[in-house]
């Protein structure tokens, strides 16, 4: 394929990031997901970081819940982007979420895989 061919059918980057907002939109209040289960939905897997740069942009959106997107571990990495140190997990704690050193606690049960959990309905 040659690099005309593939710049025409690589997916353009702002429709990704619009995607990746339609996908946490739907992330229910008191559950988070991760930025590679976001990415492997959106049939980008080993994309993460991009889903993380869409979330940065995505703070000056009120309808888009970038708070319930953490790190594969439940870690808060990109709590560096909301304005203060303490915001994600503030923002977080209002919805029920609990967090303990910047993790979240019970992220396992809390995890929303939009794979797993949109495939159901």
């Amino acid at each position: 394929m040659s690099k005309k061919e593939q710049k025409a059918s690589a997916p353009k980057l702002e429709h990704f990031f619009e995607d990746v907002y339609a996908v946490v939109r739907l992330i229910p209040p008191g559950r988070v997901s991760s930025y590679g289960a976001i990415a492997r939905y959106l049939g980008r897997s080993g994309s993460a970081r991009m889903v993380g740069w869409a979330l940065n942009g995505a703070l000056q959106l009120p309808d888009v819940p970038a708070q319930r997107v953490v790190n594969r571990q439940g870690r808060l990495t990109g709590k560096i982007h909301f304005g203060s140190p303490t915001r994600m997990q503030e923002l977080l704690e209002a919805e029920g979420v609990a967090v303990q050193d910047d993790q979240v606690v019970n992220f396992a049960a809390l995890h929303w895989d939009p794979e797993q959990e949109l495939s159901a309905e």
